[in-house]
Formats: C-alpha cells, structure tokens, sequence
C-alpha cells in the first residue's frame, strides 16, 4: 500500500495505518479506516480492490456452530467456505476452523463428492484464497471470535494449485498480516506425490491431510481415478518422509461409504497401510449428496470399523458429521445456485 500513498504525497506512516486497519481491525471498507484522511482514503479505493469476492449466501447450522459462505468472484464464478465452532471440552481448548477452497470445481473426479461432479473451472488466485479467511475473519470479529485452524479442505485439490495455496500460506503467516501461524494449517490432497514431496521442503510446519478412502488400490483407483498414477504405496511413503521432516502427524482422511469401503476387513488391511507414530486416521461418514446411489455407514458400523483400526494401536477419530441441513459436503451449496454473470 506504501507506494501509491508516497507518490501522492503521504506521509510514511500512513501505510501502516492502513495495513493496520486492513489485517488487524479487519474493516469491511477503505472507507472504515477512520484514522485516514479521507484524500488517503479515496486513493485507497483508486489504487486497490478492497476484495476479490463477496458474500452471495451465508447459511448457518448446527445451533450456530456451522456457517457455510458462497463467495461470488469477480468473473461471476462462485466458492463454498465452511466456518465450524468447537466448543471447548475433555480437556481441549475451544477452536474455529475454517475449510477453505483453493479451485473452483475440482479436476480430480472422485465418485463419492459433490465438487467432482460440476466439474472443474479454474484455479483461485493467491488473493482470491487470502480473501476467504479475511471476509470469515470479518464477519468472527463482529462476534467476537476468531479462526484458530484453517483446512484447505473445500472445493479444489490444493497441490494442483501449488503456487498460489503455499502462497496463502506464506502471506497469513507474514508478521505485518496475521502472524498465522503454518502450524495451525492443515493442507488436504488426494495423494499428488510430487508435490508432497515439494511441500515438505518448503520449511513451512504444515500439517498433512492424506484423502486416502481406501485400502487398495483396486478400490481407490475406482473411486479416485488419478490413484491409477500414485499408488497408495508411493502416497503414504511420501507422507511418511513430509511427516518425518516436519515432525507433523500426518492424518489419513477416510470417506465411509455403506457397503463400499466399511467392512471390518477393508479396516484390517487399511491398519497395515498407515500404522506409523505420526499417523492419525479421521473416518468420515459420507455426508448424502442428492441424486447418488452412495450412501454412509450404519453409526454402529463406523463405530465397529473404528474399533479394529484402534485395538491395533492406529489413532482414529469418528469426524463429527457438520451442517446436513445446509447442503455442507463440498460443492452442493454452489450447486444449488443459479450462476451469474461477471459484471452483473
């Protein structure tokens, strides 16, 4: 912001007012940025674009501890972004996380998920993934509450929009933005080995998310076409080397799908493949997308899949299913809504 400011005659300090105002105070407008003069102001909004998206839908569940956001673009395409609250209890500290997008669409056609099924229509920028935290943030301050985790777990693969997600990253993290720390960022792929092995040598403390969702290759090359290049052998043992460099455990996340991949011996071998120290698996029941034959396991079932991954010493949690009645899978809120077009 320092340049167009000193050009016009501005004082130094202005710019970190303005900085101030931006990522601290997280106002909703140049105009907010009350300590400016109002010529500093208008030069602003000349010079910048305040935000590269806008709220078109904000709907909320879970008794308020679930908001999901579609977020308009400036070229008429829409986001998803998912806030959830977790109250504080059994000895862990309250938290709000938010699952961010990092591609509009998703070109990796998984069978079992909403975003695979639109199809896929560009990567987000770097300042278009920025700009989901800081408009989530906005709307936190005004109740009182803050982000404490982000997933990159929304609509996209985030290793096949490298630059701009490590750049995200990079930039929360910087001093004079949000100081967020890499630590409390959780980067989720469906296992593209390179660039895991890339990630792993950027000396950014990320954690790891493996969407793994089958023990086999036979099954997950099924539901995940591109397991037909990286084969579950090569993902895990490069998310085994990124664990050992970062010192990050590594989570394994796993779709339950009824009758697909849920029995007690697709959970027996799914032990073999990921028992390590720096291992966690979350079983996720699928969350029912409208028009598919795929459909989650009885709870008694996921209960019983989790029993065999635990008694052989395997970390496993049963992930909370979030906001049912406000269409929460990935893709299915945007997929309800009429697109617009850019400029309207």
């Amino acid at each position: 912001m320092a340049r167009p400011l000193l050009a016009a005659g501005d004082a130094p300090y202005r710019a970190a007012q303005a900085r101030d105002w931006f990522w601290r105070r997280r106002v909703s407008s140049f105009e907010e940025m009350r300590t400016l003069p109002a010529a500093t102001r208008s030069r602003l909004g000349s010079a910048f674009r305040f935000s590269t998206l806008h709220v078109r839908r904000r709907r909320q569940a879970d008794e308020g501890l679930t908001a999901k956001y579609l977020f308009g673009l400036e070229d008429g395409r829409t986001v998803e972004t998912v806030v959830m609250h977790y109250p504080a209890g059994a000895g862990r500290r309250a938290r709000t996380t938010i699952c961010v997008s990092s591609q509009v669409g998703c070109p990796i056609g998984c069978s079992f998920c909403a975003t695979g099924q639109s199809g896929f229509d560009r990567n987000l920028t770097e300042a278009e993934i920025v700009d989901q935290l800081l408009e989530v943030s906005r709307h936190l301050t005004l109740e009182q509450r803050a982000v404490t985790n982000v997933v990159f777990m929304g609509m996209g693969e985030p290793l096949n929009n490298y630059g701009p997600v490590v750049g995200a990253i990079r930039r929360w993290s910087r001093s004079d933005t949000l100081n967020f720390s890499p630590r409390r960022v959780t980067v989720s792929t469906i296992g593209l080995v390179p660039f895991i092995e890339r990630l792993g040598a950027e000396g950014m403390p990320v954690n790891l998310a493996i969407s793994l969702h089958a023990p086999d290759d036979a099954l997950r090359s099924r539901m995940i076409p591109v397991n037909r290049k990286y084969s579950i052998a090569s993902v895990v043992a490069a998310a085994r080397a990124h664990a050992n460099r970062t010192g990050r455990r590594v989570s394994y996340e796993y779709v339950l799908l009824a009758g697909v991949n849920d029995s007690l011996e697709q959970a027996r071998r799914l032990t073999a493949v990921v028992r390590h120290p720096l291992s966690h698996v979350n079983l996720i029941p699928m969350n029912p997308i409208a028009g598919s034959a795929l459909a989650p396991p009885s709870r008694q079932q996921a209960l019983a899949f989790q029993g065999v991954l635990q008694a052989a010493g395997v970390s496993t949690t049963i992930r909370a299913t979030r906001g049912l009645d406000i269409d929460a899978a990935c893709g299915q809120l945007r997929a309800r809504e009429p697109a617009v077009t850019a400029g309207k």
